[in-house]
């Protein structure tokens, strides 16, 4: 099991990875590109063990969205598409520095608009919160990538 988890917010970053097409996989490695397309990140596994040089993984030692992203599209943690699809579009850094780096305040902002069109936001909130779980259980090793 992974020492530290991450903030489940970083489930929300993952789903727009996926939905913008920005996360491309090979058989042992990812690349997966930056909200803003500024950055791309590699994400690597052998035998349970997962290397990123995203700046979560790197520098603070949980799984950030391209690792979170990889799980999904491996099918090691739940991913919804539906519920990914409402994560189309959105620049996470810009929120981020918007919000200082508050997560929670950043993702807040993203479910208060997709609630103001009429999104189930708690059936939203509900799907991250069992990856989230899953994550907690998952049997994988993080280490910082190359």
């Amino acid at each position: 099991m992974m020492k530290k988890l991450p903030p489940m917010e970083k489930i929300y970053e993952a789903y727009s990875a996926i939905a913008d097409g920005r996360v491309a996989m090979s058989e042992h490695s990812a690349k997966v590109a930056s909200s803003d397309c500024t950055k791309e990140y590699t994400v690597k596994w052998e035998e349970g063990t997962y290397y990123s040089n995203d700046n979560a993984t790197y520098w603070q030692g949980y799984a950030g969205y391209p690792v979170l992203a990889v799980l999904m599209l491996q099918g090691k943690l739940e991913l919804d598409l539906r519920i990914a699809e409402l994560f189309k579009g959105i620049n996470w850094k810009l929120l981020n520095e918007k919000h200082k780096s508050k997560y929670s305040k950043a993702a807040a902002e993203v479910l208060d608009a997709l609630g103001e069109k009429g999104t189930d936001t708690e059936a939203v909130v509900g799907a991250a919160e069992r990856v989230f779980r899953q994550l907690e259980s998952l049997d994988i090793k993080l280490k910082r990538g190359k």
